[in-house]
C-alpha cells in the first residue's frame, strides 16, 4: 500500500496545524458560521442532527493494522467506542466534540491518515473492487490507477470548489464490484487485440434525487493518457455544470442536458489542449505505483492436495463449512481465499464495528493476512490473503468476536446508511429499518435458498445506502411530518447495471419486513430453478410483486 514520503506528511501536519487554528478562532468568535462552514468540510466535518461526523479518507479502501488500531483507539478516546464503514469505503465517527476534532486529525496523521476532501464540492475518495490485486477474474490490478487519480486530485486547485461533489471509481476485474456505472466518471480496465492494457471511461452517471446510468464518453483510451482525459472531463463539468441550483449541479444533469455526444465532442476539444502535456504518465510513473502494491511473501502450496485438506475440512465441520462457502472466495494464489468479514449480525447497525472488534480484527490481519485488510462498498471487511489451511483457525477467532455471520452476499448482507439516528438531512430512520429486516429473517437456511439478494437502504433522495441500485431498495421518506418507506425493485450495480423502480405509494415503518416477505413470496412461487431474485423480476416485471404486496396490504 502507499506510503508517505516526507512531502505528504508535511502537507498533512500542516493541514492540521491550520485546521486546530481555525477551529480555535471559530470557538473563540472571530470566524462566523458560514466562513467555518467551508473549512470544516475541506477537513471532512459535518455537523449532523445530534453532534458533528467526522469522515475518515481510507483510500481505495485499504489499511494496515497500525492505522486500524488507530482507528480504534481515536473512537475509543474521543468518540463512543465504535466506528462506521461508508459505502465509499471511508471511516466516519458520529459522537466526536467539535473541539477534540484537530486533536483526531493530529492522530490521524501520525499513522499516514487523513480526512481530506472526503467532503465538500470536490472529488472524493476513488473507490474500486475489495478484491483489487487477488481476484481470479481480474484483468489489472486496479490500485494503481487509483492512487495515480488520488496523488493528482487531493489538493488539486483548479477541482476544490466544483459545481457539486465529484465521484471517481475503477474496475479491473471481469464482474464490476466498485459500482463504475454509478459514478460521475466510472473507469474499467480492458485489454485490446494485442493484450496492452487501455481505459474505458463513463461518466455522468450517479444516484440522489435523479439516479442515472453513466454513459460511455471512451471506449479505448491509452492509459498515459488517463490523468489528461479525466481533467478535460472535470474542465468542461467545471465551466458548464450548474451553480444555481445544488439538486441540479451534478454532472450526470450536465451530460444529460447536453446529450453524451455533445458532452463527448466537448471532453475531446478540451483533451487536445492537455494531451501529450505534463500529466501524460509514463512507464516509469505506472511502475512506481504499482511498486507500493507489491506480491506479498506468499507460500507455495500444491494445489490439489490445498484443495482437498479445504474440503475434509468443511466436511468435518459443517458449520465451517458452510461459513467457507459464504464468506470467502477463490483467490489466484494457490491455496489462498479471501475472507469477508460480515459487520450484519442481527441487532447491529450494518456497517458498525467497535474499538474492541477493530483490535481483533488488526490481530487477526497481522496472522493471517500479511498485516493488511480493506473496508468495502458493501460496508464489510476483507482480508484478502488467507492461507486456506488457517481458515478454521481464524473461524474460531471470528466466532468469538461475534464476527462470523455466514451471509455475505445474502439478503441481511444489506447497505445501510445511518439515516435519521444520525442524520441532519435524512427524512426518515434507517438503522430500525433494517434491524426489523435482519429480525425478520434471521433463518439462514431460508436466505441461502433465496439466493443472492442485495438490500440498499437509504433514509432520504441523497442516497447514501444505494437504494437506487439495490435489487430491494428501501428509500425513507418524510409523508407530512412522518416517516414512510418507499420500496424499489430491480437495480443493479453490475456490468448489467439499472435503475430500481418503484413498486408503488409508501409503508409505515412497522409495515416494511411484511412488504418485503411478500416481495419474496412473490419470488419464490415465481422463479425458474437456479433463476436468481434479479433474473426473475427482469423476466416477469414489477406488476406481480405489485399486485401480491398491495393485495396483501388492503
Amino acid at each position: 500500500m502507499y506510503v508517505y514520503d516526507q512531502y505528504d506528511q508535511q502537507i498533512v501536519d500542516e493541514r492540521v496545524a491550520q485546521y486546530r487554528d481555525q477551529t480555535q478562532r471559530y470557538l473563540q468568535g472571530s470566524l462566523s458560521d458560514a466562513e467555518f462552514l467551508p473549512l470544516r468540510l475541506q477537513n471532512g466535518l459535518y455537523v449532523q442532527r445530534l453532534a458533528p461526523m467526522l469522515r475518515i479518507a481510507v483510500p481505495y479502501g485499504l489499511l494496515n493494522t497500525g492505522q486500524v488500531r488507530k482507528l480504534a483507539s481515536i473512537s475509543r478516546d474521543y468518540d463512543k467506542g465504535y466506528v462506521h464503514v461508508s459505502t465509499r469505503q471511508n471511516i466516519q465517527l458520529n459522537w466526536p466534540e467539535l473541539a477534540e476534532v484537530p486533536d483526531i486529525l493530529a492522530e490521524l496523521a501520525s499513522v499516514q491518515m487523513h480526512a481530506i476532501q472526503t467532503s465538500g464540492n470536490c472529488i472524493r475518495n476513488t473507490t474500486t473492487d475489495q478484491f483489487a490485486g487477488v481476484a481470479p477474474d481480474e484483468l489489472a490490478d486496479p490500485r494503481p490507477y487509483c492512487e495515480i487519480i488520488r496523488q493528482w486530485s487531493t489538493l488539486h486547485p483548479e477541482f476544490a470548489f466544483l459545481p457539486r461533489k465529484f465521484k471517481i471509481a475503477v474496475c479491473g476485474s471481469a464482474e464490476d464490484r466498485a459500482a463504475i456505472h454509478n459514478h460521475d466518471i466510472g473507469i474499467e480496465l480492458v485489454a485490446n487485440e494485442h493484450g496492452e492494457i487501455g481505459l474505458k471511461v463513463l461518466a455522468g452517471g450517479g444516484l440522489g434525487r435523479t439516479p442515472v446510468i453513466g454513459a460511455v464518453v471512451c471506449d479505448w483510451l491509452d492509459k498515459k493518457h488517463m490523468l489528461s482525459y479525466l481533467e478535460a472531463i472535470l474542465r468542461v463539468y467545471n465551466q458548464h455544470g450548474r451553480r444555481d441550483n445544488k439538486y441540479k449541479a451534478r454532472i450526470k444533469i450536465l451530460v444529460k442536458a447536453m446529450g453524451v455526444d455533445a458532452f463527448r465532442a466537448a471532453v475531446e476539444r478540451e483533451w487536445q489542449a492537455l494531451k501529450d502535456g505534463p500529466t501524460t504518465l509514463t512507464d516509469e510513473e505506472f511502475d512506481r505505483a504499482s511498486s507500493y502494491f507489491t506480491e506479498p511473501q506468499y507460500e507455495s502450496f500444491e494445489p490439489a492436495a490445498a484443495s482437498a485438506a479445504l474440503e475434509a475440512a468443511c466436511v468435518a465441520n459443517p458449520i465451517f463449512g458452510n461459513w467457507v462457502t459464504r464468506n470467502t472466495r477463490a483467490h489466484r494464489k494457490d491455496g489462498y481465499r479471501s475472507v469477508t468479514i460480515s459487520l450484519k449480525a442481527t441487532g447491529f447497525a450494518p456497517g458498525d464495528v467497535t474499538a474492541e472488534q477493530l483490535e481483533l480484527i488488526a490481530g487477526m490481519a497481522d496472522a493471517y493476512s500479511f498485516g493488511e485488510l480493506r473496508t468495502t462498498h458493501q460496508q464489510n471487511i476483507v482480508l484478502a490473503d488467507v492461507p486456506a489451511n488457517r481458515l478454521e483457525q481464524l473461524w474460531q477467532e471470528l466466532q468469538a468476536a461475534g464476527l462470523a455471520t455466514p451471509n455475505i452476499g445474502y439478503l441481511t448482507d444489506m447497505i445501510c446508511c445511518p439515516g435519521g439516528d444520525y442524520c441532519s438531512l435524512a427524512n426518515a430512520k434507517s438503522i430500525p429499518v433494517a434491524e426489523a429486516i435482519q429480525a425478520r429473517f434471521e433463518d439462514l437456511d431460508y436466505l441461502y435458498d433465496l439466493g443472492p439478494i442485495e438490500l440498499n437502504i437509504s433514509g432520504c433522495m441523497n442516497a447514501c445506502g444505494h437504494h437506487h441500485i439495490g435489487h430491494i431498495g428501501i428509500l425513507g421518506v418524510d409523508k407530512k411530518g412522518q416517516e414512510f418507506y418507499q420500496i424499489c425493485l430491480g437495480g443493479s450495480q453490475s456490468k448489467q447495471a439499472s435503475i430500481g423502480k418503484i413498486l408503488g405509494p409508501s409503508f409505515k415503518q412497522e409495515d416494511v419486513p411484511d412488504v418485503i416477505e411478500n416481495i419474496l413470496q412473490t419470488y419464490v412461487s415465481l422463479r425458474t430453478e437456479e433463476e436468481s431474485f434479479l433474473e426473475t423480476y427482469r423476466r416477469v416485471g414489477i406488476d406481480p410483486f405489485k399486485e401480491k404486496v398491495y393485495a396483501e396490504s388492503h
